[in-house]
């Protein structure tokens, strides 16, 4: 079910810069007025996973956000002694179980619209609480699509 919202050209254009040039470390999106998805936060590139939830959750509890975040990690493949390292990028739709459930709708409808202008995504999370946004979370899901 599509909402209607539409997705802002900055967003495209901010979402190249980190996937392309590692001009960020993340993005932190909003929807505007119920019409617009728009650019709330951008995170240089020597912030850590922390200030991201900081950005992502700064809003409150009761309010959702987008954010997309170039995660770093380090991978040892099977049969090699050296460890390399990984950097993929994910999106993470947060709709805290206090949101008001038209806000929530709202941005679960959304979600669609700016997946398909990010091209380029590995991984689509949803969380709602702390626990499913944690960095060790976050690790744990991007390790499941590595190669072994």
């Amino acid at each position: 079910m599509a909402s209607g919202v539409k997705v802002e050209e900055v967003v495209k254009l901010k979402y190249d810069d980190i996937k392309k040039k590692k001009s960020y470390r993340y993005l932190v999106f909003y929807i505007k007025d119920e019409k617009m998805i728009t650019v709330e936060k951008v995170g240089a590139r020597d912030c850590n996973y922390n200030d991201f939830l900081g950005d992502l959750t700064g809003a409150g509890p009761d309010d959702c956000r987008y954010g997309v975040y170039d995660f770093e990690y380090t991978h040892q493949c099977q049969g090699t002694s050296e460890a390399s390292k990984k950097e993929k990028l994910f999106l993470m739709s947060w709709c805290p179980d206090s949101a008001k459930i038209k806000k929530k709708m709202l941005y679960s409808s959304s979600f669609d619209a700016l997946k398909k202008c990010l091209v380029g995504v590995q991984k689509y999370i949803q969380a709602t609480d702390e626990s499913e946004a944690s960095a060790e979370s976050i690790e744990e899901q991007l390790r499941k699509t590595d190669r072994v």
